[in-house]
């Protein structure tokens, strides 16, 4: 298994960071590599909400993912398929002066031995994209102040 943690810090307050990144529909917005995502569950996002979502790099592909963790303005945690990985993504947040420093960690678990041989690579290139989706998750929320609600 494969593990890194990004973090950004976003000038706005942890409730609304926590809103906009719990809203998982939001997803494509901020991540390059996503065209859409879904829900796929009834009633309000928490604990075993279900998405699917449609990849388009570095292939096109779905996958499914579920909410494992639903702390609002403190934790999200998310489980599932990740191109040819199976993941779990973290997301901590911690008021600090001025707004909300945001923690992600990444695990990455290889299905196949092609990908297990892969996983190395894959995961430095992983944390360099998802460095980006956060950097561009971070402008969206300090330049639109609607992007909460």
């Amino acid at each position: 298994m494969d593990a890194f943690q990004n973090t950004v810090t976003i000038r706005r307050p942890a409730g609304e960071v926590f809103a906009f990144l719990a809203d998982l529909e939001n997803v494509p917005r901020w991540n390059h590599a996503i065209e859409s995502t879904t829900k796929t569950s009834a009633g309000p996002v928490g604990v075993g909400s279900t998405y699917r979502q449609i990849r388009s790099q570095p292939r096109r592909s779905e996958e499914g993912f579920e909410v494992t963790a639903f702390e609002p303005a403190a934790h999200l945690g998310i489980e599932g398929e990740i191109g040819p990985f199976h993941a779990r993504l973290d997301y901590r947040l911690e008021p600090v002066e001025g707004g909300t420093r945001l923690l992600n960690g990444v695990e990455l678990e290889a299905g196949s031995t092609v990908s297990k041989l892969l996983a190395p690579l894959a995961a430095s290139r992983v944390k360099a994209a998802v460095a980006e989706n956060l950097d561009s998750l971070r402008r969206i929320l300090e330049s639109d102040r609607r992007s909460s609600g």
